[in-house]
């Protein structure tokens, strides 16, 4: 096999892998900030919030 054929099968396998890895990372990094975004609603869900208290003025917890 020449080897310019040898180059160019090589080149085009390189291209396919860089672009199968670029999809996967962008398909796992997707996934990891979904899961990191519900992980942030769930722990603002379970602090309380703060309220003013009109005859105070102070703030406490609703």
């Amino acid at each position: 096999m020449p080897p310019f054929l040898l180059i160019a099968a090589a080149a085009a396998g390189a291209v396919f892998g860089a672009k199968a890895l670029k999809r996967e990372w962008r398909r796992v990094n997707r996934e990891l900030d979904r899961n990191e975004a519900a992980s942030l609603v769930a722990e603002r869900s379970e602090r309380p919030t703060l309220r003013r208290d009109p005859a105070t003025g102070e703030w406490r917890p609703q």
